[in-house]
Order: structure tokens, then sequence, then C-alpha cells
């Protein structure tokens, strides 16, 4: 057999150190902003009990969940003329996570008693989805989840808008955050005549941005709305103006006066909600752009109040981070009643508008400040205390393990990216010195071997 060629499998990376140091700005500056609102970081295992997801994403994501085979020789206790579906039953009782919303649920059912409420937890890890790999969709991607269950009040919802804001002011992305309310959405339905039909008319409005208002309204009759409901429909969908303005004129067509007549209380109850947040939001100095958008409709199944999108103003991309308020998560587990509200950032998008806007540090990439070189094997017993003096100072150094030609010591710092390097041969040795020169400037420097304090300066200015 010849050698086989390394790979990994369809839809999965290997993030290189500049790709991991990038991730991890971003992970860091999410990370930080969390914990300045209180959010407590945990994790959950990558694989959960199949019965813990199927029938959690419907249908289709049941499809897309990654099935693990039972250990040891699954197949030889299976009834192998079962039909297929059973088979699998019988072989596979565990599965990879899809989301890190279904474990979070199960997280806080099974760990009640020892929760204080409302509890706000953060998750930062990989999920898993079997889906058809293509550009900008993996079978591995990570999520950056933040949410606060136990609580009904907007204030939480403020928070997750502060927080959005908070970010992306430090990774200096402009965007636009895009407020909607679900109750809005179901009183719109219900105006219109039709209030079973609250998925059909949203998933039609969704797709606003991407067809047009006339493909729109074209989808919506196909969908089996009339054209007297899509009347009442349309105006909603061309409100323009302030905040104040659009929740006024909704008032209004909620309350009876659009074509149809119907009044909606719970279009009301929602306009409501969505006219408290925006109170907050104006009162809580929001750098980025707020706007409520009643087109937004965003996975429609689970929310029951406030709906977030998140866009980025200088870069054309999907949304990069959205959430929303839900009413019953933990009840799919037992334990119903907790009302909970979260964001969800898209890390992969977020690293391409970083990307392609050139917004990442330049300094990311190294990991090595000072670079000791070896010339000469007597001179290392000499360098091990400097550097192991320096690191205890939180510079990163090292010293090259190999007595060599210094061109190839030069070359290994270019390519690492290291800024400054070090060169002592037996005269620095005899007068206690080392030698330090900035590769970027030309810049070198004498320093007694002691004088940590200003060779730590040196390299960090």
């Amino acid at each position: 057999m010849g050698m086989q060629k390394p790979s990994i499998p369809k839809g999965t990376r290997d993030f290189g150190r500049k790709e991991t140091a990038e991730r991890n700005y971003i992970f860091d500056t999410i990370k930080a902003v969390f914990r300045t609102f209180g959010y407590v970081q945990i994790e959950t295992p990558a694989m959960e009990n199949l019965s813990t997801l199927l029938g959690k994403y419907g249908d289709e994501g049941d499809k897309l969940l990654f099935r693990i085979l039972n250990s040891g020789d699954a197949f030889a206790k299976a009834d192998l003329s079962a039909d297929g579906p059973s088979i699998t039953r019988q072989v596979c009782e565990k599965g990879l996570r899809y989301d890190l919303t279904v474990p979070f649920a199960r997280y806080v059912v099974q760990h009640r008693e020892e929760i204080a409420m409302p509890f706000r937890r953060f998750q930062m890890q990989p999920v898993w989805r079997a889906d058809r790999p293509q550009k900008g969709r993996y079978r591995e991607f990570w999520q950056c989840d933040a949410d606060v269950i136990g609580s009904t009040s907007q204030i939480n919802e403020l928070e997750l808008v502060q927080i959005v804001d908070n970010v992306f002011k430090r990774l200096d992305i402009n965007v636009l955050i895009k407020i909607n309310n679900r109750k809005v959405l179901t009183g719109l339905a219900e105006i219109a005549g039709f209030p079973d039909k609250v998925t059909d008319i949203t998933v039609a409005i969704d797709k606003i941005d991407k067809i047009g208002l006339d493909a729109v309204k074209e989808e919506m009759l196909q969908r089996g709305l009339t054209p007297e409901a899509v009347e009442v429909i349309e105006p909603v969908l061309l409100l323009s103006g302030d905040t104040a303005g659009k929740i006024a004129r909704m008032r209004n067509l909620m309350n009876g006066g659009s074509a149809s007549g119907i009044v909606s209380q719970t279009g009301l109850k929602g306009l409501d909600e969505l006219e408290e947040l925006f109170g907050f939001i104006s009162v809580a100095g929001i750098r980025s752009a707020v706007e409520i958008d009643l087109s937004l409709a965003r996975g429609l199944n689970y929310y029951t109040g406030a709906i977030f999108e998140v866009k980025a103003c200088d870069f054309p991309i999907g949304s990069i981070c959205g959430g929303g308020r839900y009413d019953n998560l933990t009840g799919i587990f037992g334990m119903p009643g907790l009302s909970g509200v979260g964001i969800s950032f898209g890390a992969d998008r977020i690293y391409d508008v970083l990307k392609g806007l050139d917004k990442f540090p330049a300094s990311l990439g190294s990991s090595t400040t000072l670079l000791f070189a070896n010339m000469d094997a007597a001179v290392v017993p000499y360098l091990i205390p400097v550097a192991a003096a320096l690191r205890a100072e939180g510079i990163s150094c090292e010293i090259y393990p190999d007595t060599g030609k210094l061109k190839k010591q030069f070359d290994y710092a270019g390519r690492q990216g290291i800024p400054f390097i070090s060169i002592v041969g037996s005269d620095e040795m005899s007068s206690n010195m080392v030698n330090i020169k900035n590769l970027a400037t030309g810049d070198q420097r004498q320093f007694d071997r002691e004088d940590v304090k200003n060779i730590k300066n040196f390299l960090q200015n």
C-alpha cells in the first residue's frame, strides 16, 4: 500500500496559528463583554443522548444530527432484519450536539437545585450539523451564545442590545441592530384574518430584503392568503420613519384601524413590549444604530417575544448575530414556565467581516517577542536565567535550540514574526550584558543582564 495523503472530513477546517490567534481575539472580546454584564461561562459535552436532541429541531433538523455508533460491536446485538430507522435507533444512542440551546435547557433542568434564578450563562463551543458543505456553511462550527433564563423583564433584552453594541464597538465594526416582536407578527396574522398562517406570512415577509415587495405579495397569495389579507399586511411592510411613529401607526392597525377592522390583543401586547424596550434603549447611551423592523421573523418556532438581528453596515454578509425571547425553553424537559432571552454571535461571519475590512490588530500573529540566538553552546547556560526572568515578567521569549548559522536563526525569526533578537557572545558574557535588536527598526541596545525592568520597557515600546 502507498502512503495515504492526510485529509480531514468535508465541511471541517484546521485553524493555523494565525487563524487561531484571530479567532481567539473575537472570542476573548465577546467573553470580556459578557463578563461585564455578569454572565458566567458553562460547557456541556460534545455528545448528548439522542433522546435529548431528537424532536427538538423539526424533521429537517433531525436529519442533520450526527449520530454516534455505540461502542464495541454495535451491530452484534442489533436486529438487522428491521427497517433502517429502527436499526439506527438500536446501534446509536448518542449524537453530537446540533446547537447550544437544547443542551442549555437540559443543563438548567438537570442542575436546577444548584442554579440561582435568573441564571445568566454564556457558552462558546463547536456544534455539528450533517449539512451539505458549501461556501460559509460548515459541518463543524463554533457558536457563542448568551442567555438569561428565569426572568421576563425586558431589562434583559436591553442588556443583550448593550452587549451587542459593546462587542462590535470593541471590534470596530459598524452594525445595525434590528428588533421586532413575535407577538406583533402573530397580531399581523390575526388582523389579516389568518391567525393559523403566522408561519406562512412570516416566511414570506422574511424574504423582503432578498426578493422585494411584489415577490413577497405573490408568495403570500401562493401560500393561501387572500388579496384582502395581503392588503392588510402591505402597509406594515412599507412603514418608515422613527420608532415612535412606527409604533403609533401599528397600534392603530392592531386596534381595528386596518382594512379588516379586526382588533388583536396579542399584537397590542407586542407593541407595548417594543415601546418599553425602546424606552430603555433611548436612555442607555447605545452607539450603534437600532431600529424596529417589522418584517424581521427569524427562528419562529420558539421565539415568543423580542426578536433581534444584527447586520454589518460596511460589509455585504448575512446577519452576524441574532436571537430572541422564548417563553418555554425548558418545557420540553418537564420544567414549564421558565422564560428566557438569548443571542448568538456568528463567529465565522464576524471573522469574515474583520478579515474583509482588515480590522484584526497587526500584532496577533506572533506569540514570541524575543528570540535568543544560539551562537555558541557555551552561552546557553548564561541565557537560560535571563529568559526565565523575562518570562516571569510576562514577556514571551525562546532560546533557539540548536547551535548554528546566524542566517538560519534570522530567517526563523522572520518566518515566525518575532520582532526582537538577542545575540550574545563571549564579550557580552564577560561583561554580564545582553544585546537586543529591534528587527523592524534596526535599533540595537545593550543591557545589564539583571536589568529586567529596562529590557521589558525596550521590548514593549
